[in-house]
C-alpha cells in the first residue's frame, strides 16, 4: 500500500494537479484542517539538495496559470525528495487563486499581480496575526504568440500591438503592420485575437505594457478582466495557447513556456532600441532585473519598467508571485509550506526556471524571498 500510495502521488504531480474538493485545506489560523496523515516528512534523497525538514501531509494551492508550468516542476521534484508530502496546485487565473487564498481554501496562492489594498484586508480575516504578502518566485516574458502561414518572422510595437487586440487593426496586411516588417508578404487575411476569458494577472500584465506604451490607442485600465471590445475568449494560457495553435491569421498572449512547449512563433517587439527584441528568458531577465521592490515590510511586491528602451530588454515581461500570510500561517501546513517554497525559492529551483522559458528573479530580490520565507510564522 504505501509504495502504490507513492506511485501515485508522483503521477500525480506530472499532471494538471487538478484538486479535490475533498482535499480542500484551511490555508491560515484554522484547526479544521482535513491533512496531515499521510506523511513521514524524510530528509534530503541523496540525488537532491531538497530539504524536507518536518514537512507533511497534503499543501493546496490555486492560482496563476502563467506559472504552472514551472510549478509543475517544483511539484514534481519535491514530492519525489519528499515522500510521503502531497503538493497539489490547482491551474485556474490569479484572480481565482486570491480568492480561493481568502477563503481559507489554498495555504498559498499564485498571482501574476500584487494584492490590493482591499485585498490585503481581507486576507487579515484568514491569516489572524498577520496578512497576505507577495513573494516574487516566477518571472519570465508574456509572448505574443501567432500563427500565420508563411510568415516565421514578426515585429510589432506597442501602438500596433494594442490596435490588434482592440479591433482597430483587422487584417494581417495592415500598412501599419507591413510598416514594421518591410521585406516580408503579409497575407491578406483577417487577424483572429484571443484573450483569457477569465481574471487573469497575464492580462493586467499586458494591459499594464500597453497603458505605459501606447496610451494613446489603449485607454483602458490595467485590470485582470480583459477590458477591450471585440476579439475572442479563451480559458487559462493553455486554452489561449491552444487556440492560437489551432487558427490560421491568430494571435494571443501567454508565458513563452506555452510557444516552446507548443512551437508557436512568438512576436518580437519593437520598443525603440535599434532592434526589435525577441522574446526570451534572457532578454526578460534583463527587464526584471532593473525592477524595485515597492512593497513595504515583509511584501516584497515589484515594480517593473514597462516602458524600458534598454538594449536587449524585453518589455513585455511578468513577475507571479506566491500569495501568503506573513504570519497566522496554519500550524498543520506550515512546515511543508516553508519546506516547498525554500526549494522553489533556492538556487536548485530558480536553475529550473531558465531552462523552461522562465526567467529567474535577480539574486538581490531572491535573497530577500528566502529571508521573509524562513519567517513565515
Amino acid at each position: 500500500m504505501k509504495l502504490q500510495r507513492k506511485n501515485g502521488l508522483r503521477a500525480a504531480a506530472l499532471g494538471a494537479l487538478a484538486v479535490s474538493g475533498a482535499l480542500v485545506l484551511t490555508a491560515c489560523g484554522s484547526d479544521n484542517n482535513a491533512g496531515g496523515t499521510g506523511g513521514t516528512g524524510e530528509k534530503t534523497s541523496a540525488a537532491s539538495n531538497i530539504k524536507c525538514d518536518d514537512a507533511k501531509g497534503k499543501l493546496m494551492a490555486a492560482g496563476s496559470s502563467a506559472q504552472k508550468n514551472a510549478m509543475d516542476l517544483w511539484v514534481k521534484n519535491y514530492m519525489a525528495a519528499c515522500t510521503g508530502v502531497e503538493v497539489n496546485y490547482k491551474s485556474s487565473s490569479s484572480g481565482e487563486g486570491i480568492v480561493n487564498f481568502n477563503q481559507g481554501r489554498v495555504a498559498f496562492a499564485g498571482s501574476d499581480s500584487a494584492l490590493k489594498p482591499d485585498e490585503v484586508e481581507e486576507s487579515k480575516k484568514i491569516c489572524k496575526s498577520g496578512q497576505g504578502i507577495n513573494l516574487p518566485m516566477v518571472g519570465g516574458p508574456i509572448a505574443l504568440g501567432y500563427n500565420l502561414s508563411g510568415v516565421d518572422k514578426l515585429n510589432l510595437d506597442a501602438a500596433t500591438v494594442a490596435k490588434i487586440f482592440n479591433g482597430k487593426i483587422k487584417n494581417w496586411n495592415d500598412p501599419a503592420i507591413a510598416k514594421l516588417n518591410e521585406g516580408t508578404e503579409l497575407p491578406d487575411k483577417a487577424i483572429q485575437a484571443f484573450h483569457r476569458s477569465e481574471d487573469s494577472g497575464t492580462t493586467q500584465n499586458l494591459g499594464k505594457y500597453l497603458g505605459a506604451t501606447a496610451k494613446a490607442d489603449w485607454p483602458y485600465e490595467a485590470e485582470k478582466k480583459w477590458p477591450a471590445p471585440g476579439g475572442q475568449a479563451a480559458s487559462g494560457s493553455s486554452g489561449v495557447a491552444a487556440q492560437v495553435k489551432q487558427v490560421d491569421g491568430a494571435i494571443g498572449y501567454f508565458e513563452l513556456s506555452y510557444a516552446t512547449s507548443q512551437s508557436i512563433p512568438t512576436v518580437n517587439v519593437a520598443t525603440g532600441a535599434s532592434a526589435p527584441v525577441e522574446a526570451t528568458s534572457e532578454n526578460a531577465s534583463k527587464a526584471i532585473a532593473a525592477a524595485k521592490v515597492k512593497g513595504t515590510g515583509k511584501d516584497l511586491a515589484l515594480e517593473l519598467d514597462y516602458a524600458t528602451k534598454a538594449e536587449g530588454a524585453y518589455p513585455l515581461v511578468l513577475v507571479t508571485y506566491e500569495v501568503v500570510c506573513d504570519s497566522g500561517n496554519n500550524p498543520e501546513t506550515l512546515s511543508t509550506l516553508k519546506s516547498f517554497l525554500t526549494y522553489a525559492s533556492g538556487d536548485e529551483g530558480q536553475k529550473l526556471l531558465s531552462e523552461h522559458g522562465y526567467a529567474p528573479i535577480p539574486a538581490e530580490i531572491n535573497s530577500k524571498v528566502r529571508e521573509t520565507v524562513a519567517g513565515l510564522k
